[in-house]
């Protein structure tokens, strides 16, 4: 029986690095599938379950990492077969189903999305659930009616974080004038080197305005921040704009009126990137392989060995963690 390292959280204390078998892999019954998981990421959620100053696991002991990718070793799914390259992102790893920091994993085949040409693992966990839901931003604005002609640019907030950068980075390929709003001036010439046309501080966002329609200054918006942000982006959004939220960093309270959805006929779009249908995700995937440019993907990116996610877990929640950071799970 092949051994096999994995960072494991038993409900006691950090997730530690510890030795497993495949008899420690759970049978999810029909449409099983054996993964050779070759890399996963560091999400803000990810920290929070090794270090564990949040209860991210449903049961113990839980393999941490809610993404990976690899190639599939065995399959029961007709939908997948040996050889192929895949990835998983949300569907519960690292809560109720085993995650990504491990070398091997057994998953229901519903939670595998195959990987798209000009896309390999160590990228596709570059782009991870961060990059992930920033396309699925892009596509429901497109499916809104945004065009790179529409008056006013896209405003990102959050724009610093791991869904700003790649939602920056592709919409400014699709021909986007893009305003990101960041509350870190060490991030902004970044910013701009990934297309950003203007940046701003998050200060002019975050503050609570007594008007609850303002000056309309954006196309649409892709909001990671909520509460007051969120707000005001909607007060600030053009006629017939729309906001796709992902994100509730400044909070999960709304502080708003109904007059920019009844007097402006802007939309509130939500975006949810865990229990996502399979086919969104396939075209997502898709979108992400045609219009995120791959060298500013690899600028973004920085490659760690597993051994150092207790670390990293560590530094990602004090906030010391910049860009996208990928394990290599066989490192």
């Amino acid at each position: 029986m092949t051994d096999f390292p994995a960072v494991v959280a038993t409900g006691t204390g950090p997730a530690q690095l510890r030795t497993l078998t495949d008899a420690d892999l759970p049978d999810p019954g029909e449409s099983a599938v054996t993964v050779a998981v070759t890399h996963s990421s560091l999400n803000y959620k990810d920290g929070l379950a090794v270090t564990g100053t949040a209860p991210i696991a449903r049961s113990f002991p839980m393999i941490c990492g809610i993404d990976l990718a690899g190639t599939v070793e065995t399959s029961t799914d007709p939908a997948f077969a040996p050889g192929d390259e895949v990835v998983a992102t949300g569907w519960g790893l690292g809560e109720h189903l085993p995650g990504g920091y491990t070398r091997r994993t057994r998953v229901p085949g519903r939670v595998l999305t195959r990987l798209p040409d000009g896309i390999d693992p160590q990228r596709a966990m570059a782009i991870g659930t961060a990059g992930l839901t920033a396309m699925l931003c892009v596509l429901a604005l497109e499916d809104h009616g945004l065009t790179p002609d529409a008056e006013g640019s896209v405003l990102v907030t959050g724009a610093a974080g791991g869904v700003g950068n790649v939602a920056i980075a592709v919409l400014s390929r699709l021909g986007y004038a893009v305003t990101a709003s960041s509350g870190r001036p060490e991030t902004h010439d970044q910013l701009r080197a990934l297309g950003a046309t203007d940046v701003i501080d998050r200060a002019e966002l975050s503050e609570p305005s007594d008007k609850p329609l303002q000056g309309q200054r954006w196309a649409a918006a892709i909001d990671t921040v909520g509460s007051t942000t969120l707000a005001n982006a909607l007060a600030q959004t053009r006629y017939r704009g729309a906001v796709a939220a992902c994100g509730l960093a400044g909070g999960a309270d709304l502080p708003a009126s109904v007059l920019p959805f009844i007097l402006r006929n802007v939309a509130l779009l939500g975006i949810d990137s865990v229990q996502c249908p399979t086919p969104v995700r396939e075209r997502a995937w898709s979108r992400l392989a045609a219009d995120l440019p791959m060298d500013a993907l690899d600028s973004l990116s920085t490659v760690e060995p597993m051994s150092r996610v207790p670390d990293l877990a560590e530094q990602i929640l004090a906030g010391q963690v910049a860009g996208r950071v990928v394990i290599d799970t066989g490192a």
